[in-house]
């Protein structure tokens, strides 16, 4: 039996490739025609649509970017639901509101199916060494279904709560993430303007009480040489807006959140939406401080 993916991103071709490697045969789609093109070339099956995926698999995965398109795959004329869905499981790997989550789960259920959302914590060479932490929200005996699938691509499951639960997960941590990002970009540019080389603090960063694995591991790209992007910041400004929404929604205020997403809509408005997230801290030094002489 196939395993259905919707999203053939970065993210969701190395899920294909990793499932591939352990054995698993997937039935793709994705919204972006050479996206669904250039997996065929990679020795994939395409589907015509989400429906057509979701039809003949008893798992789907599905991995795209936010919840409009979420709730058009489940949904949509063409969606996981507009066909027989008595019996499936739908794995929902994205990074959304957990509103979307809860809204979405009654009605796969009326349909007869299971949902869980399972957002991942990792990068593209985690998913290729099948370490991801999967943040899994739903009902008990559908995380523990969820893990057949799930086991090929993790080192850990961690079943959070019911559905949504996952999702609040994975923004409380993206939303520390941003912050620390903005915390960084702020304390780099204050050490600049008093003769302090990057070297020097990346050193000293590394070696205080606040350092962190993922300090050291992104320290290349905080000095500007290249590196394979793992998050981007278009993606970490999506997911610190769904933060502050859900924040809004609970009556909790995010003025720490609300600051980093300044600076991260003015990166992604000045075309450095495509860049790893660790650039960020450099957009910040160069574009946005007012510079005296």
């Amino acid at each position: 039996m196939k395993t259905g993916l919707v999203g053939l991103g970065r993210m969701g071709s190395a899920i294909a490739q990793r499932l591939r490697e352990c054995g698993v045969t997937t039935l793709g789609w994705d919204a972006s025609a050479k996206a669904r093109e250039a997996h065929a070339a990679r020795g994939f099956e395409v589907a015509a649509s989400p429906r057509a995926v979701a039809e003949p698999c008893d798992v789907t995965i599905s991995i795209i970017t936010e919840d409009k398109g979420v709730r058009r795959i489940f949904t949509g004329p063409d969606g996981f639901l507009a066909g027989p869905a008595e019996g499936k499981l739908f794995i929902e790997m994205s990074t959304l509101q957990p509103a979307t989550h809860r809204e979405l789960a009654p009605l796969v259920k009326a349909k007869g199916a299971r949902m869980v959302d399972s957002p991942v914590m990792g990068s593209i060479p985690t998913v290729r060494e099948g370490k991801l932490l999967a943040l899994v929200g739903g009902e008990p005996e559908d995380a523990e279904r969820a893990r057949g699938t799930l086991g090929h691509l993790t080192r850990r499951i961690a079943h959070i709560g019911p559905n949504g639960a996952g999702c609040a997960m994975k923004l409380a941590v993206n939303l520390g993430m941003a912050v620390y990002l903005q915390s960084l970009a702020e304390a780099f540019s204050l050490g600049q303007s008093e003769g302090l080389s990057m070297e020097q603090m990346l050193d000293i960063f590394s070696d205080a009480p606040t350092a962190s694995p993922w300090l050291k591991g992104k320290a290349p790209v905080l000095r500007g040489e290249p590196a394979d992007i793992t998050l981007d910041i278009a993606t970490i400004r999506k997911d610190v807006m769904s933060a502050i929404a859900t924040g809004a929604r609970n009556g909790v205020g995010l003025p720490a959140g609300t600051g980093a997403l300044g600076a991260l809509s003015a990166a992604v408005a000045g075309g450095w939406g495509g860049r790893d997230l660790a650039e960020l801290p450099r957009y910040y030094r160069e574009f946005m401080l007012q510079k005296y002489e």
